[in-house]
């Protein structure tokens, strides 16, 4: 039986999970120090505002994720060059971008297209990062990459198709590193927070929980985004969540107002594709915004950010200047 401890407000609360053998609630609350027991009458135990009712903030240095601020996350679906990276980089950083996106293994339906650079994809991103001061995300593949991604990446993204690679999630539930957690294609929200659950049952509660469209009849987008997911996970659980509405919707025409209904629906954070050259991407060239289509984005979501008390900071300032926000924080 593992135990898990988490506090809220002047309160510690401790999980028990596992064994053969329940106690009874009665002999539970007859303990020392005891002031209730209950049930958590869900499956995700540790992911459940059941176990934990405040939401989880995932810090990485400056960055905080599910606060106030909704997070930017924006960057090439590929690495695909140094001068590619370091143009999207400079360019979405200026327009208020916290992260850069940047897939260095790319997991392809079909064997014949760009499969990403690797390490040396891993190596640009990072030196495009630190040099415009933004974190990177990035996506892993399998286990044996965990160690050498862990050297380049702030946050490790678990992809779609690997949002049910159990050993996978058992691993990277071992590491020190934020987990971006992606929704299956054909997932539903209990299976995604069980996701959540193998990861945070290793020790690692920093997970970010990721809508990118779900598999469905229609044909006239990539996926159809599942807005209903953002309140929904909200409810169910502490754990931030983002939105990527460049998988979803797969053309840049409506990737924009996908965006800027995330924003309303309550997402934490936006992950969109960026490429300072899009007709020449090699891969994903169709849903990627051109860096003056994300600035202007940027600007739009911050009006809407503000109307539902949260704010989207705003480039960086002059030499010597300090970073300014549109719109209030909220209490």
């Amino acid at each position: 039986m593992a135990i898990h401890e988490t506090r809220s407000g002047g309160s510690r609360a401790l999980c028990a999970i596992g064994g053969h053998t329940k106690p009874a609630i009665e002999e539970l609350v007859s303990l020392p120090g005891v002031e209730s027991v209950r049930p958590i009458p869900v499956p995700f135990k540790l992911a459940s505002r059941h176990f934990q009712d405040e939401p989880t903030l995932v810090r990485i240095g400056d960055v905080v994720i599910g606060g106030d601020e909704v997070v930017l996350m924006a960057g090439p679906c590929a690495v695909e060059s140094e001068e590619q990276v370091m143009k999207t980089a400079e360019a979405v950083a200026a327009a208020g971008a916290k992260i850069l996106r940047g897939g260095a293994f790319k997991p392809r339906t079909s064997p014949y297209s760009f499969q990403g650079l690797g390490e040396e994809g891993l190596k640009i991103l990072r030196a495009a990062a630190d040099r415009f001061g933004l974190l990177t995300v990035s996506e892993l593949m399998e286990v044996a990459h965990l160690e050498m991604m862990s050297q380049y990446v702030d946050i490790l993204q678990i992809g779609a198709r690997n949002m049910q690679n159990f050993s996978l999630l058992k691993e990277v539930g071992k590491c020190g590193r934020p987990i971006l957690l992606k929704r299956g294609i054909a997932a539903t929200v209990d299976e995604w927070l069980m996701s959540a659950e193998y990861v945070m049952s290793g020790g690692n509660r920093d997970v970010i929980m990721c809508e990118r469209g779900i598999r469905s009849f229609q044909t006239y987008t990539r996926n159809t985004l599942d807005l209903n997911a953002v309140p929904v996970v909200r409810q169910l659980s502490h754990l931030p969540i983002i939105v990527d509405p460049s998988h979803a919707v797969g053309y840049r025409d409506k990737i924009a107002p996908m965006a800027r209904a995330s924003v309303a629906a309550g997402a934490d954070g936006i992950l969109i594709e960026v490429h300072y050259d899009p007709e020449t991407a090699l891969c994903d060239g169709p849903q990627s915004l051109a860096p003056d289509e994300f600035a202007s984005l940027a600007d739009q979501l911050r009006i809407i950010a503000q109307a539902v008390d949260r704010v989207i900071m705003t480039g960086p300032p002059p030499a010597g200047g300090a970073p300014s926000s549109d719109g209030p924080k909220s209490s």
